[in-house]
């Protein structure tokens, strides 16, 4: 098995959980911060629709730099929310799909103002930043939305509010 096929299983559970939560983002909700230092509900759930276009440019690219405007954009509501995702989620499909092991071996770099940040295979960018940086996210729009009083979905089992 190649490396891409061994994160395609995985790739597709977290992103059809990830779209299970987007789905609950309230449009009426979108500037909820739950705390002065947390971002706004609506930077939060466009940055997780975001999320998946790392395995794109660490695949289509050697680096990137923070420095370019890479900053997430809200979305105007939840429909456009979930249409970024969708795009996002094919796209990084299909470069993870078509990704070769030597490509995903390869070196990439993230890098600041032209300064390399760190430097590690395409493959640890996907694990990295196109996963575990989402699921990070993900579990904290799961916390605003609880604290909105929003039924939060079950992810990797039921939640409170689908055992009652």
């Amino acid at each position: 098995m190649s490396i891409a096929q061994s994160f395609l299983g995985e790739f597709d559970y977290e992103m059809a959980n990830t779209r299970k939560v987007l789905e609950r983002v309230p449009d009426d909700k979108w500037d909820f911060r739950p705390h002065e230092k947390s971002g706004e509900l609506g930077w939060l759930a466009a940055h997780v629709a975001n999320l998946p276009t790392w395995a794109s440019l660490a695949i289509g690219g050697d680096n990137f730099d923070l420095a370019s405007g890479g900053r997430t954009k809200p979305a105007a509501n939840r429909a456009e929310l979930l249409e970024t995702f969708d795009r996002n989620i094919v796209t990084a499909r299909e470069a993870i799909a078509g990704a070769s092991d030597e490509r995903l071996m390869g070196p990439w770099s993230l890098l600041r103002e032209g300064k390399t940040l760190f430097t590690i295979p395409r493959a640890g960018v996907i694990r990295t930043w196109s996963l575990n940086h989402l699921i990070h996210h993900r579990a904290q729009l799961t916390v605003y939305l609880r604290l909105l009083g929003v039924p939060v979905p079950g992810l990797y089992g039921p939640t409170a509010d689908e055992a009652m």
